[in-house]
């Protein structure tokens, strides 16, 4: 696939990923030589504005390397990525980047946390005191807006997290493992609350995720990776009706298949790799 052959005007895929290819150099196992590790190949991707995208495969198939290329981190070693028909040369305010860890800053409360971004775009402080205010009641905060990041529970920590991203309208939410770090309840919590917001603002999201359960009740398209090297292997559509309640859908019958499909795409590598072992 090539961008040239799509059409530059149809603006329906905020995101175009072009035939990328991530190779690393590394250390040899004797520690004196370099080995060429292939992390991503021939990896072709479209994503529609205002599509939310999840991202599964087993651990080492590249798809932190891909957030890292989309969030303009690393760069492909071949092909490229595009947004709105421009292709991504470095980071960039058209996307924000939320992972597992918070990496809310210590010495901030809530509120300044928040505005850390809108301080960078040079937003004036009344307006970015309103904008903050916005988003905290959207990621439900209000009344913790003076607290530190060490006041506040996992989750609280997270939606902080959410609220900053979202603060400086970013077009894209590049999210990695968001809620792994977080208890099963608060997860669950955690994702209807994105989903909630999602609906409300309209962004496209990219999301990685161990958890097909995760995956599956997100998305409306989930992308299953392959290791050896990491490449798409299949992608899923999701025809579960929104708005989504974990408590209704889990139990859906197409929550269920899809669920298993992705569970038997994921190990059918898997039990392929330990019979080769085992051989």
């Amino acid at each position: 696939m090539s961008y040239e052959n799509i059409n530059i005007k149809n603006r329906q895929y905020k995101i175009v990923v072009d035939n990328i290819r991530k190779v690393y150099d590394v250390r040899s196992q004797n520690g004196q030589d370099n080995e060429r590790f292939l992390a991503l190949d021939n990896f072709n991707l479209k994503v529609k504005k205002g599509e939310f995208i999840t991202v599964v495969g087993p651990s080492g198939c590249g798809k932190s390397t891909f957030l890292d290329i989309l969030a303009g981190l690393s760069k492909p070693t071949s092909g490229k990525v595009y947004i709105d028909g421009e292709p991504i040369t470095g980071p960039a305010l058209d996307r924000g980047i939320i992972l597992q860890g918070y990496a809310l800053f210590p010495w901030r409360t809530v509120e300044k946390n928040i505005e850390f971004g809108l301080e960078i775009k040079k937003i004036p402080k009344e307006e970015r005191k309103k904008i903050s205010e916005k988003f905290i009641e959207l990621v439900g905060l209000k009344g913790f807006e003076n607290r530190y990041p060490h006041e506040l529970s996992g989750g609280m920590k997270q939606r902080v997290a959410i609220a900053r991203a979202l603060a400086y309208d970013p077009e894209v939410l590049l999210m990695d493992e968001p809620f792994a770090a977080v208890d099963a309840q608060t997860r669950e919590s955690l994702q209807e609350e994105l989903l909630n917001i999602w609906e409300k603002t309209n962004k496209t999201i990219v999301f990685i995720t161990h958890s097909i359960e995760e995956a599956v009740f997100l998305a409306d398209r989930v992308v299953v990776m392959a290791t050896s090297p990491g490449r798409i292997k299949e992608i899923i559509n999701v025809k579960l009706p929104r708005p989504r309640i974990n408590s209704q859908i889990r139990t859906s019958q197409e929550f269920n298949l899809s669920r298993n499909k992705i569970w038997e795409l994921l190990h059918r590598d898997a039990d392929k790799k330990q019979t080769e072992v085992s051989v």
